[in-house]
């Protein structure tokens, strides 16, 4: 079974994101604070399990949280503010919508979790400056491949994934032709194919490299 804790604090948040690398669809983030005495001996790493066991985690998840939050940062958000940004923004978003907030937040990856705070932005969310200072109150700590070592990163990590297939299975009845029930808007074969047959749509980046180089996209 993976670790409960990392800093000692009772409400310590886990923080994940689904879909960075994907050419179309929102970038999903999620946080979770688990009880102290939660125990789950399949929960992993989400891109380690498979869909029917992300399925079955999911509502055992939301019913065992002290409280979780979820957020989709859409393409034009993106575009804007680059995936990076927009990852750690969602993050920051899903702390401020738990009900409760975070003694300690853990997050997967390399990289601070506080870092461009408050970046001005046309889409989505604006911070204020109660928020900010909020966030910036919050210890946090990144732990590379946490989501592998950490219950609750792991927990986000399901959250987010689980979430975000179901938004993209919505938008595929939209756009049926690139089939992103399947592929869920990552770089496939079948995917880039479909973008230099049918072109992009509104939910496509397009600050992301969406076609080979030998293939170009006509408008």
């Amino acid at each position: 079974m993976l670790a409960k804790n990392f800093s000692g604090f009772i409400l310590e948040t886990g923080t994940d994101e689904a879909g960075r690398g994907c050419l179309a669809g929102p970038v999903t983030a999620a946080a979770v604070i688990l009880p102290a005495d939660f125990e789950n001996q399949i929960l992993n790493d989400s891109k380690q399990l498979s869909e029917k066991t992300r399925e079955l985690l999911k509502p055992i998840i939301e019913q065992h949280a002290v409280c979780y939050s979820v957020t989709h940062l859409h393409a034009d958000e993106i575009d804007e503010i680059n995936i990076l940004n927009a990852s750690m923004k969602g993050m920051h978003e899903c702390i401020l919508k738990l009900n409760q907030i975070p003694e300690f937040v853990i997050v997967d990856g390399n990289r601070a979790l506080n870092s461009k705070l408050g970046l001005k932005n046309s889409f989505g969310k604006q911070f204020s400056i109660t928020e900010i200072e909020l966030l910036k109150s919050i210890p946090n700590q990144c732990i590379i491949k946490g989501d592998a070592k950490f219950l609750s990163i792991a927990a986000a990590s399901v959250l987010a994934k689980t979430y975000r297939d179901e938004y993209m299975d919505q938008l595929h009845k939209e756009f049926p032709m690139y089939n992103w029930k399947q592929n869920k808007g990552y770089p496939t074969k079948e995917h880039r194919e479909a973008i230099k047959k049918y072109g992009t749509t509104k939910y496509h980046r397009m600050s992301f490299k969406l076609l080979p180089e030998q293939l170009e996209l006509e408008f």
